[in-house]
């Protein structure tokens, strides 16, 4: 109904109002048609006042909708939104709190001490801009150092077709591609010693085959096995790039038989060519999981090894995921030209070395396994007699450098006496979720060598107990 229609019937219910009104006291004042037609006109000025009102009221609500940002708070962490959803910072944290401790001496020189330390604290910023610009930067104050880990903008114009540029995580290891609070153990397993962590450059990455197939595609500037830019400043030690590429598929991951949708396969790879100077030798060093370096080339200011030349890697992976059970594994090989002059000469070769290793874990609550994110049935709660998610893992993991390495007697790459040929490792653990944004974790790890000591013995097992605090939001 429009409102002069309203109007005119609001004037008829008061005439109709006002006239049986104007009978009943004829005697004491009877209004004139003038009067009756005065008081109708005034009700219509009221009516109009009162209609603008609630317009106005509109109007403000509208406004204040359209303007008022929207604040969150979740275990995911706190975000403020614009009332579009284009514009959107969140504020995230990791903290962990490790604890190693050696059930036998330390086998290495010199030996490492039981300690406590805080391995990360990273407040997280990140969030988007313009519905389709993504940021994240990411400081870590953890061990005593300032490092930033992740500072980086994607441009998401098609899920097919994502641009990242900044320092990002290189696209090779699978369980280096996994967040720190949501990996298994407290240090991760020897291929992840031979994958590259973060570097900095471009990346074209997105989801093909209905989100099926996972690509991404990097030009960065290289980094040693396992490390990142921030081990030389973020600076560009090498006028070499190197490319990393990475294909991941979920086959099965709309199939109606529900045992076969957790299983994910990949396979990734480097290329780049590294040149290395007495200064910068560009050559790796490998660790334990109790930190303790096992094996590294010949050092010195005057014959080290020298990174010279191609460097490759190959990397097949994959994890299976069904249930309360899950299993990863992956095989990772570097192909690395070094060189090293002596007084006998110069001596250049193409050493490979190799690492696999095989994770299994199981909810003993019920809770499903998962690659990412982890979510208890139950909160720990004294109140309530709820005690949180407790999960079993298990792995066995190799790291197994060229013997071509240890080859020259004192001209050789590797001193045989120091470095280990081989390092063999297995543990096991208890993992306590207690919620979802905090974990305590224990492990045992037991490292056994071939070679690495004086004469050709081999180095003695390293035994150790790592633990973790962790909290991520």
């Amino acid at each position: 109904m429009s409102l002069p229609s309203t109007r005119r019937r609001n004037a008829i219910l008061a005439t109709a109002v006002l006239i049986p009104l104007a009978a009943a006291h004829a005697q004491q004042a009877e209004p004139t048609i003038q009067d009756l037609l005065q008081r109708i006109e005034e009700q219509e000025q009221k009516i109009l006042v009162l209609e603008r009102k609630l317009e106005i009221q509109d109007d403000t609500a509208k406004t204040a909708k359209e303007t008022t940002p929207v604040v969150k708070a979740s275990p995911k962490g706190f975000s403020l939104q614009s009332p579009d959803g284009q514009n959107v910072v969140k504020l995230r944290g990791t903290v962990h709190v490790d604890g190693r401790f050696f059930a036998s001496d330390d086998p290495s020189t010199p030996p490492l001490a039981d300690t406590w330390q805080v391995t990360r604290l990273r407040p997280i910023v990140e969030g988007t801009v313009g519905g389709i610009y993504d940021f994240k930067f990411m400081p870590d104050f953890g061990q005593g150092k300032t490092v930033i880990q992740d500072a980086y903008v994607t441009a998401r114009f098609l899920p097919q077709f994502q641009v990242t540029a900044g320092k990002f995580k290189a696209p090779v290891g699978l369980e280096r591609l996994q967040s720190a609070n949501d990996i298994r153990f407290v240090s991760r397993a020897f291929p992840t010693a031979l994958a590259p962590n973060r570097d900095i450059g471009l990346q074209v990455a997105g989801n093909v085959l209905s989100d099926r197939l996972n690509y991404a595609v990097a030009w960065t500037n290289g980094v040693n096995d396992g490390s990142s830019t921030d081990s030389f400043a973020d600076a560009d030690t090498n006028s070499g790039k190197e490319w990393s590429v990475r294909l991941f598929a979920l086959p099965f991951g709309e199939s109606d038989i529900f045992a076969l949708r957790g299983l994910g396969l990949g396979i990734a790879g480097t290329y780049g060519s590294i040149d290395g100077t007495t200064a910068q030798t560009l050559v790796p060093s490998y660790r334990t999981p109790a930190q303790s370096t096992f094996f590294s080339y010949r050092g010195g200011a005057v014959t080290p090894t020298l990174a010279n030349g191609q460097r490759t890697r190959i990397a097949p992976q994959f994890y299976y995921y069904v249930g309360r059970f899950g299993l990863l594994g992956e095989y990772t090989q570097v192909s690395q030209d070094v060189a090293r002059t002596t007084a006998a000469g110069r001596r250049t070769a193409n050493l490979d070395t190799s690492a696999w290793q095989l994770a299994t874990s199981v909810f003993l609550t019920g809770e499903e396994e998962s690659y990412r994110g982890f979510k208890p049935i139950d909160v720990f709660s004294l109140a309530n007699h709820t005690w949180g998610a407790f999960e079993l893992v298990a792995r066995y993991h190799v790291l197994d450098p060229d013997d071509d390495a240890f080859l020259g007697g004192a001209a050789s790459f590797a001193d045989p006496a120091v470095s280990a040929r081989k390092a063999s490792a297995v543990g096991v653990g208890l993992n306590w979720y207690l919620n979802e944004n905090l974990k305590w974790v224990l492990d045992y790890e037991q490292t056994s060598f071939d070679g690495g000591a004086a004469a050709g013995a081999d180095r003695d097992d390293e035994k150790v107990f790592l633990t973790r605090f962790a909290l991520g939001f």
